[in-house]
């Protein structure tokens, strides 16, 4: 690799139908194999997914392909020419795009701006805004990806956000797309629709490689599958001739259970007592309208329904993040409303958000000082008011093995885990608190098959442990799993409750399209 000049590209005996070839790759970190000795070939014009348990290789394979990591060992190949890739803009230039798990935008500016940051469209030396309206305009419609090109990125939803990200690497000339976790922010309608946009590029004949933890949508939208264990391949298969038991076998070389998780009643006495509660958005406009819930000790309530009908301003006014505008959220006689988030914690309450990487986690810090959050000036993790660093170590130790954190260590920076395990670090904390009630907001999300059943299994125990458990999830499923109850909120209301052993997924996704309970159950008999 003596000259990584982007035009040195050789010719290779590859065949021309492959899009994408990576001959036994290798990358380490340090003592740790991220990927060893990996081989993927992606055909033009396919959907390839790659899949695999957190830490299984997936994330360090692409950002190795779109050259922001350089491998140890091993040769890339585009179109059937050898390539080295030692950038992104080196890969962008061979028609590669990326849109990563975590969005790159910048939220004071409009979607054309976003789109086009970085390849201004300039006209005698000056950005020319009409312009770049107007091209994105254009790929919007071309694309199939709606959006307004002159509204600001702060007001839109995760959803829209993804296709500004997917009309950024389109910008660039983009005919291979690789997608990190594309639907782990987006509702089931969002990621419909993204289905339909992946398929409308294959179609045209461009190439799409995307990373998922859902095997629903690995089965529905995908060609070819591709499975990593433990940083090393273990297949790659034809879609059509694989099963979703087949594809959990191969990732984590054991059956998983996706069952209703048994229990006995155990609900006690009242925890969190919510009533007529209201909040306001950042337009001032109501977002959450006289909810009324009660979670009781040794119950798990579930909140269902499409994200943007209320779930994240609930979650935010319990949280003490945002002020209700009227109502109450008592939690064991103390209302949190009129409390701050240091004294709601203290209260006994703990909290998992949706959003891990704002609210959940400091990425530059270590997985220690991550753990530590909160809890600085409590034994074990202090004495007498003074931190105990050895101490603070051991209790990481015990938590990465609990909860299956794979990284090198207590030390290990938070922003070098995968998502899947950036999630757990959160969870660890949380779970680890003696809380009395635990808001979970979206326990699951980018989180492979296997790390859910044991987050599962985890929220499980809190249940059986005696506290209150609210769990706010878009995964149907993962709710009609763990919920004794669940509530589904619709723009805003709280539209009726289900009993978790009768749940009806079709009447709860009619309540979620804003039926009522007794509308919903007639339209379902």
């Amino acid at each position: 690799m003596s000259d990584t000049s982007p035009a040195k590209r050789q010719e290779t005996t590859s065949p021309a139908e492959n899009a994408v070839e990576l001959i036994d790759i290798t990358k380490r970190f340090g003592a740790f194999v991220a990927n060893e000795r990996v081989n993927l070939r992606v055909k033009r014009g396919e959907i390839h997914a790659i899949i695999g348990e957190n830490g299984a290789g997936k994330t360090t394979l692409m950002n190795i392909l779109f050259g922001l990591l350089q491998p140890d060992e091993g040769r890339i190949v585009l179109n059937g020419r050898e390539t080295i890739v030692t950038d992104p803009a080196t890969a962008i230039d061979a028609g590669l795009g990326m849109v990563h798990q975590h969005f790159k935008l910048v939220p004071s500016l409009s979607v054309a701006d976003n789109v086009f940051l970085g390849m201004e469209i300039r006209r005698n030396g000056l950005i020319d805004q009409a312009a770049q309206i107007e091209k994105t305009r254009e790929l919007s419609e071309r694309f199939g990806l709606k959006v307004e090109p002159q509204e600001r990125v702060s007001l839109l939803s995760v959803g829209i956000e993804q296709r500004i990200e997917i009309l950024k690497v389109l910008a660039r000339g983009a005919r291979t797309i690789i997608l990190d976790e594309p639907t782990a922010v987006l509702t089931p309608q969002e990621s419909r629709e993204l289905f339909q946009t992946l398929r409308g590029f294959v179609a045209d004949g461009m190439t799409v490689i995307f990373i998922s933890h859902h095997l629903e949508e690995v089965m529905e939208v995908s060609d070819t599958v591709t499975v990593l264990r433990h940083g090393k391949h273990v297949a790659t298969r034809p879609t059509a001739e694989l099963t979703k038991d087949d594809l959990v076998r191969m990732m984590v070389g054991r059956n998983v259970s996706f069952d209703r998780r048994r229990r006995t009643k155990t609900a006690g006495e009242v925890v969190l007592d919510v009533k007529n509660l209201w909040a306001r958005d950042e337009r001032r406009l109501p977002a959450l309208r006289d909810a009324s819930f009660t979670v009781r000790a040794g119950e798990i309530v579930g909140i269902a329904g499409v994200a943007g009908n209320g779930q994240t301003e609930l979650a935010e006014v319990l949280a003490g993040l945002r002020p209700a505008s009227h109502g109450s959220a008592m939690l064991k006689g103390r209302d949190l409303t009129a409390l701050t988030p240091a004294a709601i914690r203290d209260a006994g309450f703990a909290h998992v958000p949706g959003d891990r990487m704002v609210r959940g986690v400091d990425g530059s810090a270590s997985i220690s000082s991550n753990l530590l959050m909160g809890r600085q000036f409590k034994a074990p993790w202090s004495r007498n008011g003074v931190l105990d660093w050895d101490g603070v170590a051991k209790q990481a130790v015990e938590m990465i093995k609990r909860f299956d954190i794979r990284a090198r260590g207590p030390e290990d920076t938070v922003k070098r885990l995968s998502g899947g395990n950036i999630q757990k670090v959160v969870l660890a904390r949380e779970f680890t608190n003696d809380a009395d009630f635990l808001l979970i907001d979206q326990p699951t999300r980018g989180v492979d098959i296997g790390a859910q059943e044991s987050i599962h299994d985890e929220i499980m125990r809190q249940r059986a442990a005696g506290r209150a458990v609210l769990v706010i999830s878009v995964q149907l499923d993962e709710l009609l799993t763990l919920a004794d109850r669940i509530l589904v909120m619709f723009n805003g209301r709280i539209m009726g409750e289900v009993e978790g052993d009768s749940a009806d997924s079709e009447r709860i996704g009619m309540m979620m399209a804003g039926l009522n309970a007794s509308a919903a159950s007639e339209v379902a008999a």
